[in-house]
């Protein structure tokens, strides 16, 4: 009896909280939002407070999901089970999902913020009439290094190479970089479509395999700011923030050219909130919004506005900031998906090498 009575008081208790909850929900407490918004990003690419702001101020959910390649988030997208509202692919990537109609236009009298971009950042080869991307950052690929861990010039492709440096040495664990590196390292364009050329970048980063520590991703960040290898092939904007970190980190460019990337916002066909995934694009766009973003992670912004507030030291850093015609020897990434089935058997016989 007396357990029976308690039970009775447990459950008047938590009918009371359940009432006392509802309440605070319909006066703007923790109430359900009305809208969730999707969005598939690369790891460590945004500040997540901004997502906190962003659904405060639209009272709009976000599910927030990360990718490492564009490769991975072009499988997660094709093979469906999610549907994504926004994603942030790369420039040769959108190319490919503009050609396989897989992205919406994007209403652009919506994205009243889009003047902020710069104009070197519209009107490129892979959106030629800026119908369906809004770009996010942009940057180079290069080789950061220990400087009191590499005593040669670390101009060329040719260092990671050097037997002096086996087992301090991090790839990039993303086929086409990888792969354009070496490339490159062999005079080719990081484009090519011939498997002569293919093949032959294949048996350099086999010829190198001894010589590296690992393939890796984000993790690279906090290993090399660690002190665990002496050089590593990155991108510029983690190259940034790693030398924030450590001040004995620099990064380079090799002479024999590179990549010039652009990462950009969509809005995939699978999107079941386009109006929202576009009032999310905006305020990603928005100056204030984006400096943040830049600030946290350390990549470049193509939102002018956002660039002329950011700090001396990194507004004029080279590294994170080179002048566009300064990088005639780099190329931007291309669609080859025409050959894709040739750069992935090449990716898995290099990967699986011993």
């Amino acid at each position: 009896m007396r357990r029976a009575k308690i039970t009775a008081a447990i459950f008047l208790m938590l009918a009371m909280i359940f009432s006392l909850s509802a309440c605070a929900g319909g006066e703007g407490g923790d109430q359900q939002k009305t809208t969730t918004l999707t969005v598939f990003n690369w790891g460590d690419y945004i500040d997540e407070t901004v997502l906190e702001d962003f659904e405060k101020e639209y009272d709009v959910k976000v599910n927030y999901t990360y990718f490492a390649t564009n490769e991975e988030m072009y499988v997660k997208l094709k093979s469906g089970g999610t549907n994504y509202d926004v994603i942030f692919p790369s420039d040769y990537m959108i190319a490919r999902l503009i050609k396989e109609d897989m992205l919406h236009k994007i209403d652009m009298s919506k994205i009243t913020n889009y003047h902020h971009i710069g104009d070197e950042f519209k009107n490129l080869d892979y959106d030629p009439n800026n119908e369906y991307s809004v770009p996010y950052m942009w940057g180079t690929l290069g080789i950061v290094y220990n400087t009191t861990m590499v005593d040669d010039p670390v101009d060329s492709w040719e260092i990671l190479w050097n037997p002096k440096y086996e087992k301090q040495i991090f790839m990039l664990d993303s086929q086409r970089d990888s792969i354009a590196v070496a490339l490159k390292k062999l005079g080719f364009s990081l484009n090519t479509r011939n498997e002569a050329e293919l093949e032959a970048a294949k048996q350099e980063l086999i010829k190198q395999r001894p010589l590296v520590l690992s393939y890796v991703g984000d993790e690279v960040k906090d290993k090399m700011v660690g002190g665990e290898a002496a050089l590593a092939v990155v991108w510029s904007g983690d190259a940034v923030a790693m030398k924030w970190e450590n001040e004995d980190l620099a990064y380079s460019i090799p002479k024999e050219g590179s990549n010039l990337w652009f990462d950009a916002m969509v809005i995939p066909k699978t999107s079941q909130n386009k109006e929202a995934a576009e009032l999310f694009i905006n305020f990603m766009t928005d100056p204030e919004i984006a400096l943040r973003n830049a600030e946290y992670i350390g990549y470049s912004t193509p939102n002018i506005t956002a660039w002329e507030m950011l700090d001396e030291e990194i507004k004029y850093d080279e590294d994170a900031y080179p002048a566009l015609d300064s990088l005639d020897n780099c190329e931007v990434f291309e669609d080859v998906s025409d050959i894709i089935a040739t750069y992935n058997r090449i990716w898995d016989e290099i990967k699986a090498a011993q």
